[in-house]
């Protein structure tokens, strides 16, 4: 019955009145798109991951290869020890949404059997092993020097506990978030799900920091004090073009965040970007509209400073439409890839 599992749409629908006032206000309904200029689409939809990381620093981010759907067998492999990426890997998407597709790959079988079932093009990526995961969401005005953070999300990964008795499945039906995933589980930890842990072992059984994966999110905004806005400010100024979206890092202590030390940028989203510190379950739905909106603001209010001092123009209305088609179809694509 929490707002936290309202399907979009109802989370939404409320205040789209305020998103069109802002299409009134920029004269397009599609004005984001200037948002984020090196990005496509401004990042709010159909944006190649390849090509975020591509104008990241390599330094910021985990060793990534592109490869088309129905990539041969031989050249994934050789392209795999060519590269010298080491297990475990990610398999993920190249266009992504709601962690869709996005799997941890152990062996070189595992690699080849993703390959195989990947009806789009994928990415293989080292997987960072940092225990640590946030997502921090930042803005910068065009001609403005220094941007700012506007939110920080925690993840705890779905993870469960022990008793000596109980099996993993008998723990996941004991946590009302966790009942959510056992469908899911059921189809890639079927024989796990039996196991019984020693009283107090701790048994990770999903490692991403995605939502809709059963990750528990928590405001942790009150920790961007001024050494991390700087870090990160000073960072997001290396990626060109980058003005609003949530960057999700993995890391090993706050303090090295603070520092720009031992971390890794696993994700970069633009336009598209909730602020998901909205989905930690102390926070109400009120909490949750007035975060939007202020972020809609301040998204509205960048796309329209490009637009006018780049001279960038907004998408028009057909091309809009045809965005809004495409990523249909590949959602219902990328959700029927069985992965």
């Amino acid at each position: 019955m929490h707002w936290e599992y309202w399907p979009f749409n109802v989370i939404y629908g409320p205040i789209y009145i305020y998103w069109f006032l802002l299409c009134i206000r920029t004269r397009s309904l599609f004005f984001f798109n200037t948002s984020n200029p090196t990005i496509k689409n401004g990042g709010f939809l159909l944006e190649s991951k390849k090509e975020i990381y591509d104008i990241i620093p390599h330094d910021y981010y985990p060793k990534t290869l592109f490869f088309k759907a129905g990539a041969d067998e031989k050249i994934l492999v050789h392209a795999f020890q060519s590269a010298e990426l080491k297990f475990p890997l990610a398999g993920k998407p190249d266009i992504g949404g709601r962690g869709m597709g996005v799997k941890k790959l152990n062996t070189i079988t595992e690699v080849t059997e993703y390959a195989k079932k990947s009806k789009v093009d994928f990415l293989l990526q080292q997987f960072v092993l940092y225990e640590n995961e946030v997502g921090i969401f930042y803005y910068r005005y065009p001609g403005e020097m220094h941007g700012k953070i506007s939110g920080i999300v925690g993840k705890e990964f779905l993870t469960v506990v022990g008793d000596g008795v109980s099996t993993i499945e008998e723990l996941l039906r004991q946590n009302k978030r966790f009942i959510l995933q056992i469908a899911a589980l059921k189809k890639t930890h079927n024989d796990e799900l039996n196991k019984v842990l020693k009283k107090d072992e701790r048994h990770l059984l999903v490692p991403y920091g995605n939502h809709a994966r059963g990750a528990k999110f928590v405001d942790l905004s009150h920790l961007a004090d001024d050494k991390l806005v700087q870090t990160i400010d000073n960072l997001c100024k290396e990626i060109p073009g980058f003005y609003f979206g949530r960057m999700d890092i993995r890391f090993r202590s706050w303090d090295e965040l603070k520092q720009g030390k031992n971390f890794s940028i696993i994700e970069l989203n633009g336009a598209g970007s909730e602020p998901t510190h909205i989905y930690d379950p102390k926070h109400s739905i009120f909490f949750a509209w007035k975060e939007i909106i202020r972020h809609w603001k301040i998204l509205n209010r960048i796309s329209l400073l490009n637009h006018r001092s780049k001279k960038i123009p907004f998408m028009g209305f057909s091309s809009g439409m045809k965005m809004l088609r495409e990523n249909s179809a590949y959602v219902k694509l990328i959700s029927d890839n069985n992965i």
